[in-house]
């Protein structure tokens, strides 16, 4: 089946019954993007239902979190649709003819050129899935403590999206033909992998606590949190 519908227009099931199939697409990466969404749509739920007078001191924190929460899950479908058709650029890629040496260059030219752009859709995912532990975090202690388990659950879809985002994102560095730029790359992952674990945790550690915490600046929602 082509992939001719955004994946944000199909049902659950229908999204299902695409990825349980012998197709390429979706695959692995939009799963890890569509998981990513979950965990943003999870954070807007708990801001929404924080916009109780209990709350107000952190009313500004909930506005800020349900705009942002909104945004990212709608990003994070965006680049499930993002991430099959990369993967579709590269296959047909794979496909072209080989059968003289300017063939062979066209081919492997076109092959570096949609294995670089499979890399960077997935990278965009794990920024994204920052943004999403950094927003459950800000809640942690902020919010409706009827909800605060929902944030644990976010971080720990995010935290899957994010690794099998950088799954998706070491799985075609070899192919791109840059060492230095892959290295560059690999660092980055790294680097992001950690700091989404880390952040991550504090938001699950706060949650299990069910300590409270003050308000925070809105501005700070672009910041790790201390």
């Amino acid at each position: 089946m082509p992939h001719d519908t955004p994946f944000a227009d199909l049902t659950v099931g229908a999204f299902n019954d695409r990825l349980a199939s012998a197709e390429p697409v979706p695959g692995g990466g939009s799963a890890s993007a569509v998981a990513g969404s979950l965990a943003a749509s999870l954070v807007t739920m708990v801001a929404e239902l924080s916009k109780r007078p209990k709350y107000m001191e952190h009313a500004s924190l909930h506005g800020a979190v349900e705009a942002s929460g909104r945004e990212l899950a709608d990003r994070l479908l965006r680049l499930a649709d993002d991430d099959a058709e990369s993967y579709g650029a590269f296959a047909a890629a794979l496909k072209l003819p080989k059968d003289t040496e300017d063939e062979r260059e066209a081919r492997a030219a076109a092959m570096r050129s949609a294995a670089r752009r499979a890399s960077e859709v997935p990278l965009d995912v794990l920024q994204a899935c920052f943004e999403v532990v950094l927003a459950a975090e800000s809640l942690a202690g902020r919010c409706n403590q009827n909800a605060s388990s929902d944030l644990s659950v976010a971080t720990l879809l995010a935290e899957a999206a994010a690794k099998g985002a950088a799954a998706n994102v070491r799985v075609n560095l070899p192919s791109v033909g840059d060492e230095a730029w892959a290295q560059e790359v690999e660092a980055r992952v790294s680097d992001q992998l950690d700091d989404i674990s880390r952040v991550a945790t504090s938001c699950r550690s706060i949650v299990a606590s069910g300590g409270l915490r003050g308000p925070v600046p809105v501005g700070a929602l672009s910041d790790a949190p201390p």
